[in-house]
């Protein structure tokens, strides 16, 4: 009797402690409000107002569904008011026709709203985690549809970490052209609605010494379809304008190449001073087969002034070059291929500086009825182009635990 007592003992598995990869229901409410303004619209052919307002409220939901596995649900909504595009059709409203002057038509206002899904699973070590991700997005003229999935790897006492991740974006137009090419005989539109984009990227990221972090990417995108946008308006130098109130008549649409393949190097360094501070450098550089090469430059200074609060100083510095196909207001000729007027794929310099303020207390002692506040962050960033676009952001963010 005794002896089968003995054996049965030895029988029973010992199973580890595993700690969950999440503990508890965490919800996150995000807010952000963006302005700007400057004198390149594109929608007018690179000259006139850019103004515009963006309210993004946006709602996280992250669901652990066992030990190992979280579920992350993610929907938002941008409303915006853009000056520019209200001069899509600048007629349809009761100011006078003005690129400066945004028109008070329906094309004024619109609401984008996205909803994403993401899965993540952990091994038992913690040294294995997969991922998947759906998206749906909508917006008056445009569609999205995507799906990606990833692989990350921990090696060497989880020192050492590499991810691959890939993504699909399939993308639809509703095609709207300037109100005054609709009804031109002339005027060729596009044969296709439909844009796709294919990405994938991987990261090498290393714990260099008791102080400093390491990270190396590298990222490669692929888009084909309609990558003009077809209410931006192009005006050609050999052209006789077409001038109604004070309004310029576009002669025909942005036109580029149906592919475009983009590239992107980077590298970001932390480095632990003490205890309240941190750097944190990022530098990154692009390039595509349109001509545009890009420098990207950036530094955070994480300074914790408590326990429980800390400040966020950074800057960001972005400097690029045109695209073979951009040119500014009336200076595309008529005999080229492709053209465009948009200030995004002009050469610029920019300049960011940004401002933030973090409340963290994973003890969650202060409480909103059942929820625990985890987290409270708010953010302000100032961008500034030498082309003259001006923009400000504030954001901020409530994390709660369901308690």
């Amino acid at each position: 009797m005794t002896m089968k007592a003995q054996q049965s003992q030895d029988s029973v598995a010992v199973t580890p402690y595993k700690k969950r990869v999440l503990e508890t229901t965490e919800i996150d409410f995000l807010m952000s409000y963006y302005t700007q303004e400057g004198d390149n619209a594109a929608v007018t052919g690179g000259r006139g107002t850019e103004e515009l307002v963006d309210t993004n409220p946006a709602i996280v939901v992250t669901i652990p569904l066992n030990d190992d596995d979280i579920l992350a649900i993610d929907g938002s909504v941008s409303a915006y008011s853009s000056a520019s595009s209200s001069n899509v059709n600048p007629f349809d409203g009761d100011n006078r026709a003005d690129p400066f002057v945004a028109s008070s038509g329906a094309s004024q206002n619109d609401v984008l709203v996205t909803l994403s899904a993401a899965y993540t699973h952990h091994s038992d070590d913690r040294n294995t985690i997969w991922s998947a991700n759906v998206s749906v997005a909508n917006e008056y003229d445009y569609s999205s549809v995507g799906g990606g999935a990833g692989f990350t790897k921990l090696f060497n006492e989880k020192n050492t970490e590499f991810t691959i991740k890939g993504n699909v974006f399939l993308d639809t137009w509703k095609l709207i052209y300037p109100s005054e090419l609709r009804d031109n005989p002339s005027f060729e539109p596009f044969t296709d609605n439909k844009r796709n984009s294919y990405a994938i990227g991987a990261n090498f990221s290393q714990i260099l010494s008791k102080n400093m972090q390491g990270m190396l990417s590298v990222d490669v995108i692929f888009q084909e379809g309609v990558l003009s946008t077809p209410f931006q308006r192009i005006q050609f130098a050999d052209v006789e304008d077409v001038v109604i109130q004070d309004f310029t008549y576009g002669d025909d649409v942005e036109r580029l190449p149906d592919q475009r393949v983009k590239v992107a190097l980077g590298g970001r360094l932390h480095y632990y001073l003490n205890e309240r501070i941190v750097l944190r450098n990022f530098y990154r550089y692009y390039t595509d087969d349109w001509g545009i090469k890009a420098h990207t430059a950036s530094i955070e200074i994480p300074f914790k002034i408590s326990d429980m609060f800390t400040l966020y100083p950074s800057y960001r510095f972005y400097k690029q070059t045109a695209a073979d196909y951009f040119a500014p207001f009336n200076k595309h000729l008529s005999s080229e291929e492709y053209y465009t007027s948009d200030y995004d794929l002009s050469e610029f310099n920019a300049n960011q500086f940004g401002f933030g303020i973090t409340y963290t207390d994973i003890l969650t002692q202060m409480r909103i009825w059942k929820l625990g506040v985890k987290n409270i962050d708010l953010r302000y960033s100032l961008y500034e182009r030498n082309t003259g676009l001006r923009a400000n952001l504030i954001s901020g963010g409530v994390t709660f635990v369901v308690e």
